[in-house]
């Protein structure tokens, strides 16, 4: 095995976590999240989306969030821009990395955004090489690379041609997600060897839901890897609204004890992460999905 001594996490939580919740999030209070999770030491966080608000609502104010952070030395900033007028509307923002994603399911894809995955990377091009002119990193984000709520199981070789198609397009780095929490360690696993066929592991990072319980298993098989870098949300906001079931990511402060229980170090304070996690949960009026801090958050209470 190849354990590595440090990880870096990449906070989705403002963005990933807080978009499908039905009751407006004030930017306030997500200016204040960002600035709790760069407090705790997270040293990338996914911060808004440029999408239409007819679509995300939740997102209309990424002009006013981006713009009221106090930004961090050595901080990254990232945000999801689906398309090249996403892009220019993200430009005026200074990011210091742009999100596009497509899935390695096709009826996901067509379900998602209405065309094939080949069509959907094709869409990719502008906002790539606008990106690249401007300076930005480009992650991308590949969904349902282990299972997918309209085909089922999903075989290595998509997630193989997926990422040969983001390599292609420039896509410095890629996300290996489980969108719907089905994956199980050697499904996982699976998948980011077919991702390595075009990435080198410096490029690769894991983003697990839990909907079975299985995304802490599922970080410990990508971890055996050498995988360091991973993608989780404070308090556990989120889930996927094209995946009937598929509850929220996996919490960042379970991902930081399991990590700290290893000896592996993440450059966060744990406590100090679990009081971002409380703030979150007590602005949306529901407790911690993170069974990490409610049992710390517990133990503080006597």
């Amino acid at each position: 095995m190849n354990i590595p001594t440090r990880v870096q996490l990449i906070d989705v939580g403002p963005r990933d976590g807080l978009q499908n919740e039905k009751q407006p999030v004030p930017a306030t209070v997500k200016i204040e999240l960002v600035h709790r999770l760069q407090a705790a030491g997270l040293k990338e966080i996914e911060v808004t989306s440029y999408v239409s608000p007819k679509w995300v609502p939740q997102m209309a104010d990424n002009h006013d969030v981006m713009a009221g952070m106090s930004r961090r030395s050595g901080v990254r900033y990232s945000v999801l821009t689906p398309n090249l007028k996403g892009f220019e509307a993200a430009l005026q923002d200074k990011p210091d990395e742009i999100v596009v994603f497509a899935a390695a399911s096709e009826a996901f894809s067509q379900k998602n955004i209405n065309c094939s995955i080949a069509e959907s990377i094709e869409r990719f091009v502008p906002v790539v090489e606008a990106a690249k002119a401007a300076g930005i990193r480009v992650r991308g984000a590949m969904s349902c690379t282990v299972g997918c709520p309209y085909e089922g199981e999903i075989a290595p070789e998509r997630v193989a041609y997926l990422a040969g198609l983001m390599k292609g397009l420039g896509v410095q780095r890629v996300d290996v997600a489980d969108t719907i929490g089905v994956g199980t360690p050697r499904k996982v696993q699976a998948a980011i060897e077919a991702t390595l066929q075009h990435y080198g592991i410096d490029e690769v990072s894991g983003h697990f839901h839990d909907t079975y319980g299985q995304a802490l298993s599922n970080t410990l098989a990508a971890l055996e890897m050498g995988v360091w870098n991973f993608q989780s949300s404070v308090s556990g906001l989120g889930g996927c609204p094209y995946a009937k079931g598929a509850t929220g990511n996996v919490a960042t402060e379970d991902v930081v004890y399991l990590l700290h229980g290893m000896g592996i170090d993440t450059g966060i304070d744990l406590d100090a992460l679990v009081d971002a996690g409380a703030y979150i949960s007590e602005q949306l009026g529901r407790p911690s999905g993170s069974r990490v801090a409610r049992a710390l958050l517990a133990k503080r209470a006597g």
